[in-house]
């Protein structure tokens, strides 16, 4: 028997404003503690998560059973059946008497039974299509629907990879437009409580301290908007990865610490972050990454599955002028009965048996004109999707120069800034200095800590660009990973 301890007494009460105050805090930070989520692991969690792919994989395992449905028209189509009635009064005709007694008058007539109390019919059938064009040719098209369906799987899974790396960096540049404003107001509250000083001693007048107050004042109200603005991201980060909206996390990687010009120089978090932002060929030929999107691009071959699944449709129309031959046997059995029903009869005499076998020739003639009809709709379409494939390829080449030069931009743009904020850095530190030396003016370092937070932000805005650029890249050459095991770690490349 389990026993139960009750603590009473004087330090009853202690206990539990100590559990109040120390173990209570603790569980409560447990329970809302944010969790920390990697590029690599959102990633996952969206390939896992997504209702999309798994419609578009449903749509895959649709299309498998309908190439199995399309098979079965060539395979042998075997039936049986059986019925059995019972005559509650069997059905009569009538004679002409003389049938039966040479005697009677011309006009009389007797009634006579037509069948038995019992009824029973058995059959079994077999046809097999020795040559029907248009079968055969649905199996192929079948097959290709099956083809495409895969390969919109593959593009809806690069969708949703590509959706949550611009969510995530979406996030981080967030982050970082939060963090660079309580530096900004760290800065200024720093400067503001040197300036209240220098005025105490009349070095500096009600003016300088009533302007930093202002700038300070602003500053706040900014980074209530930065707060929200990462709040936001955050959210959409989080329905990208298909989970709770309002659950709080964080974020590794840091866009001001990554390095772009010498990438050993960063850290795991941020070299991963890096490596899994796209393709690293950002420096290949524009002809090779031009080549390279036209196999792999996923718009690109659903639109020549499309056009080959069209070609098997109009193969599949102009097989409706072809003749169908066939092949069938069929076996049948009947028997009838009186009385209390046997099955199929006590005597051989009342069971009968037929069987055939033949050759069933069809030749289409003439329906209207609705198969010529048909066949100029499957053509037209054909050649519609070839025109609108034409169109994705000048698309396609347009997209990668554009991201091309997007890419190599933005990484030149990151290097100036780098040295930018350098610069401001160190401009901050003198107009600092020689302020609280008494030889500088307080618009200076208000002036260097604008220019300051502003490179640092550019520097940022740079990488995210970056970053950016590089996933639109990888997607529009059509080498996203489109599952969660696709993304090798970066000793595996």
């Amino acid at each position: 028997m389990a026993r139960r301890f009750w603590w009473t007494g004087p330090g009853a009460a202690a206990g539990v404003v100590l559990w109040t105050l120390v173990v209570v805090p603790q569980l409560q930070a447990q329970a809302s503690a944010a969790d920390t989520y990697s590029l690599r692991r959102a990633i996952q969690i969206a390939l896992a998560n997504s209702r999309t792919l798994e419609d578009a994989e449903q749509g895959l395992e649709v299309a498998g059973q309908q190439v199995r449905e399309a098979w079965a028209s060539v395979l042998p189509d075997i039936s049986a059946n059986m019925s059995y009635s019972r005559n509650l009064k069997v059905q009569e005709i009538f004679l002409p008497e003389f049938f039966f007694d040479p005697t009677a008058p011309p006009d009389a007539v007797r009634p006579v039974r037509v069948g038995s109390d019992n009824n029973w019919q058995a059959g079994l059938s077999v046809s097999q299509p020795l040559f029907e064009y248009g079968v055969f040719i649905g199996v192929g098209a079948a097959s290709r629907f099956r083809a495409l369906q895969g390969e919109r799987v593959r593009g809806t899974a690069q969708q949703v990879v590509s959706a949550v790396r611009q969510a995530y960096f979406d996030a981080l540049l967030a982050l970082e437009s939060q963090r660079l404003t309580e530096q900004s107001i760290a800065r200024v509250r720093q400067t503001l409580d040197e300036t209240r000083a220098m005025n105490r001693v009349g070095l500096a007048s009600d003016y300088d301290v009533l302007r930093l107050e202002v700038q300070y004042s602003n500053i706040q109200a900014n980074l209530r908007r930065s707060q929200n603005a990462v709040a936001a991201a955050k959210r959409s980060l989080l329905v990208e990865m298909g989970l709770d909206p309002g659950r709080p996390i964080d974020l590794e990687g840091r866009l001001n610490e990554i390095d772009l010009e010498v990438p050993e120089r960063n850290d795991p978090v941020n070299a991963e972050l890096l490596y899994l932002a796209g393709v690293e060929e950002v420096a290949a030929p524009y002809d090779e990454l031009l080549q390279t999107a036209l196999r792999r691009r996923t718009d690109l071959r659903q639109l020549r599955s499309t056009i080959l699944l069209e070609e098997a449709r109009l193969a599949v129309e102009k097989a409706e002028f072809y003749p169908r031959i066939s092949v069938f046997s069929n076996y049948n059995i009947m028997a009838q009965e009186n009385g209390a029903p046997s099955f199929f009869g006590e005597s051989p005499n009342q069971r009968t048996s037929t069987a055939a076998a033949g050759v069933r020739i069809e030749l289409p003639i003439f329906s209207g004109f609705s198969r010529f009809a048909r066949v100029r709709q499957a053509r037209w379409t054909v050649r519609q999707n070839e025109t609108r494939l034409e169109r994705a390829e000048q698309d396609a080449a347009n997209q990668v120069r554009t991201l091309l030069d997007a890419v190599q931009e933005a990484r030149q743009r990151a290097a100036s800034q780098r040295r930018a904020v350098d610069q401001a850095g160190r401009g901050f530190e003198i107009a600092s200095a020689q302020y609280r030396e008494g030889v500088g003016s307080q618009l200076q370092i208000t002036d260097a800590e604008v220019a300051l937070r502003e490179s640092e932000f550019n520097y940022a805005q740079a990488v995210y660009d970056y970053l950016t650029a590089r996933a639109q890249l990888e997607m529009a050459i059509g080498m996203v990973p489109d599952a969660a095991g696709g993304f090798p770690t970066q000793g595996g490349m």
